[in-house]
């Protein structure tokens, strides 16, 4: 009797770890990663004009899903790192809700906008998205980064760039990066 029990009990234990893997693989699946995406150019293509110094030089339209659990807000940063100074700041924008899945076109250049959402200034030291504008010549590539991050920011509208990385220092649960190209 005690050998069949324990045998029982085996089988429901093997059981159990095959079903609780199975599962876990199935959710992995049906799981997206935390992607970023724009309707406005495919990755590494080239950024459309009205989103640069040579047109409106508006903010392209961002999309997002599947934050990591616990995302209390978003932050994203654009730049440009073939600037011939060195990486250059294009836009800064932080505690976009939680709840948020994306950024429509033309985000207002207000240091806070109604949502709550604040920006900061840009290497043109200007307030929210200034767009690609590099010398002639070389091809620049544009990064867009979107941060998860586990809290609301206490920054101040208008803040640089430095206090932003500061802030979010311990603080990020995911990252997705999207890139464009712009030549002029």
């Amino acid at each position: 009797m005690k050998s069949g029990n324990l045998l029982l009990l085996t089988a429901t234990l093997v059981g159990a770890i095959f079903c609780a893997k199975s599962m876990n693989t199935q959710e992995t699946r049906a799981r997206q990663p935390f992607q970023l995406s724009s309707p406005a150019f495919q990755p590494g293509a080239a950024i459309p004009q009205q989103y640069s110094c040579q047109g409106a030089d508006i903010s392209p339209a961002l999309h997002w899903g599947d934050a990591p659990l616990g995302t209390a807000s978003f932050a994203i940063v654009v730049d440009d790192p073939d600037a011939p100074v060195g990486n250059w700041l294009h836009w800064t924008i932080w505690n976009i809700r939680a709840g948020a899945h994306d950024l429509a076109e033309n985000v207002p250049k207000q240091e806070q906008l109604t949502d709550g959402s604040r920006q900061g200034r840009n290497d043109f030291r200007k307030i929210g998205y200034n767009g690609p504008c590099p010398p002639a010549g070389k091809t620049h590539r544009y990064f867009f980064r979107l941060y998860a991050l586990d809290k609301t920011l206490d920054l101040a509208p208008g803040a640089a760039r430095a206090d932003l990385d500061a802030a979010m220092q311990g603080h990020v649960l995911g990252k997705s990066e999207y890139m464009g190209t712009f030549k002029r």
